[in-house]
């Protein structure tokens, strides 16, 4: 007997959520596609831009050999790294699978451009949790206090803008880096636009013509049409596990910027008197190329499901960060719940919706890098790639859950629907608060 054709709320039902649930969500899911739209020309633009670059730096065919042992003439690899160079207007690029996640690759930025004596100053506050140890913020074998790069930071003003006047203050004669952090990482504070940092570049370099300017673009990049290495950043750092690898990409991390600047960062990742001539591209190479070209669509589609779950929580009362109508400069959701148990609940649906692994409970437990416990919901191709669908956060207050990633729209949206129907499994929420929206 021919199966009964279903609809798509029907196939939803079938796939364990109830209606209450559905009428809620997807009249949301309705009412932003004229908003979506906006996004779908941003990822045009961006796709081109991508294109563009692939074709002007000759990608071939042959570019997607495997090379192994030293890696010596990769033709893959080096023109990979003149494709991004051409993405981010850089000088030069460094592209490796040996660039093990992001933290990786922003110590090797660092510790490639600062020599005994010099300062660190992030004039945006306390950097990323990993970053922590990787500066001496908290004390680690091998951080940069270890070998005598000190550190300073001057927090944001209470409405998240820049506090020019202590910065000023605190850049000296030590003064050799500057850190931006692009996205807010595991806080509520504003994701910074291309257009804010590129002020704020401008406002540093006019003080101190020479210092180094590094952006951490972590979950930034393809979000906006411009990259914050062309408002005059000296180094852009990312993990390919994130936007730009399009979810393709099952290791890597990249630094791009001034060819002094990365040239310095070669030498730290292989060796002095090597630098960019070894490194062989292995048999991940034509998935980097692939990742790349098909990371602007991928990024849009993590977009639209950070506003699809702005939208739906706040409208169960949940403090979402940022609002849903805010113009958007990472990839990342953040929502706080107030109690342990709706940030657990959430991740646990968000789990629940993968791919893979969607019968794994996901559970608190001491992450390393991190000062907390952390939960994390991530059934993922690649293991630990937030580019696709995933949410976790430090279990501490205001335990805020942070929400990113969806290689398809479709995917994020019901990944976000399972939450809420997590959250009503769990009584976080009932029929009534669902009716009552």
């Amino acid at each position: 007997m021919k199966q009964k054709d279903m609809n798509l709320k029907e196939m939803y039902m079938n796939s364990g959520i109830d209606e209450d649930v559905l009428d809620y969500t997807l009249n949301i899911a309705e009412n932003l596609n004229d908003y979506f739209q906006k996004l779908d020309e941003n990822a045009e633009f961006n796709q081109l831009k991508v294109l563009k670059a692939m074709r002007e730096e000759k990608v071939s065919e042959a570019c997607f050999s495997i090379s192994t042992g030293y890696g010596y003439n990769d033709l893959g690899r080096d023109t990979l790294e003149r494709v991004y160079a051409n993405i981010f207007h850089t000088e030069d690029a460094l592209v490796r699978p040996q660039i093990t996640c992001g933290t990786h690759a922003l110590n090797i930025a660092l510790s490639s451009n600062l020599r005994p004596g010099d300062e660190i100053l992030s004039p945006v506050g306390k950097p990323y949790d990993t970053l922590e140890e990787v500066i001496g913020i908290r004390p680690s074998c091998g951080s940069l206090k270890e070998y005598g790069v000190s550190y300073r930071q001057v927090d944001l003003k209470e409405d998240g803008s820049f506090d020019y006047d202590n910065i000023k203050k605190s850049i000296n004669e030590k003064t050799k880096l500057i850190t931006i952090q692009r996205s807010k990482g595991y806080q509520t504070r504003p994701t910074l636009s291309v257009d804010s940092i590129g002020e704020l570049i401008a406002f540093v370099k006019n003080i101190k013509k020479d210092v180094i300017c590094m952006v951490d673009n972590c979950y930034g990049e393809f979000v906006e049409r411009r990259e914050p290495s062309e408002v005059g950043a000296d180094m852009v750092v990312g993990s390919l596990i994130k936007n730009p690898g399009g979810g393709l990409a099952p290791i890597g991390g990249y630094i791009a910027g001034k060819k002094d600047c990365i040239e310095r960062a070669a030498y730290r990742l292989t060796s002095p008197g090597l630098g960019k001539e070894v490194g062989a591209s292995l048999n991940v190479i034509q998935s980097f190329y692939q990742g790349l070209f098909l990371a602007p669509t991928v990024v849009n589609s993590a977009l639209k499901g950070a506003i699809f779950a702005a939208t739906v929580l706040k409208g169960l009362g949940f403090l979402v960060y940022p609002e849903p109508e805010t113009k958007r400069h990472d990839i990342i959701q953040a929502v706080t719940f107030n109690k342990p148990e709706g940030m657990i609940s959430f991740c646990k649906g968000i789990q629940a919706g993968a791919p893979v692994d969607s019968f794994v409970v996901p559970e608190p437990w001491e992450m390393p890098g991190y000062d907390s416990e952390v939960i994390m919901a991530a059934g993922a191709f690649v293991s630990g790639s937030s580019i696709e669908l995933s949410a976790d956060g430090p279990l501490k207050e205001p335990y805020t859950v942070y929400f990113q990633g969806g290689l398809t729209y479709p995917h994020a949206k019901f990944g976000i629907i399972r939450a809420i129907q997590q959250l009503k499994t769990d009584g976080i929420i009932t029929s009534d608060t669902l009716k009552a929206t």
